[in-house]
């Protein structure tokens, strides 16, 4: 069982930055982040499969830089110049394997809670 807790969402500015933290009781072979912006399912945002094999979603691509930290158990997403549709709950996921899709939510085991990201105009 691997438990994962996130922190660090909050209200950002348009074109600002903001950086989601991810404290795992243990990392696993891939990790992600996945945000919830609708009731129809979780959007795959970025994913690190491996030491540093990196994966993002197009609309997040050269913005967005997901990282772990194996000395401290934690994965994090550094987004930069935000847009209004990039605000959601983002949820951190996990898995012991390596995976088909990395940005498939139905791939991954250990979920987060969740964590709130608004952005204003």
């Amino acid at each position: 069982q691997v438990q994962l807790v996130e922190s660090g969402g909050g209200s950002v500015q348009s074109g600002g930055s903001l950086t989601l933290s991810c404290t795992a009781s243990a990392l696993t072979y891939t990790m992600a982040w996945f945000r919830q912006v609708s009731v129809n399912g979780r959007e795959g945002v970025a994913a690190i499969e491996g030491p540093d094999t990196t994966f993002y979603a197009p609309s997040v691509k050269g913005r967005f830089t997901i990282s772990q930290d194996k000395t401290k158990n934690t994965l994090s997403l550094q987004m930069n110049a935000v847009k209004p549709e990039d605000a959601g709950t983002y949820y951190c996921a996990a898995v012991h394997a390596r995976v088909y899709n990395r940005l498939q939510d139905n791939y991954y085991k250990y979920w987060g809670q969740g964590t709130q990201v608004t952005v204003s105009a």
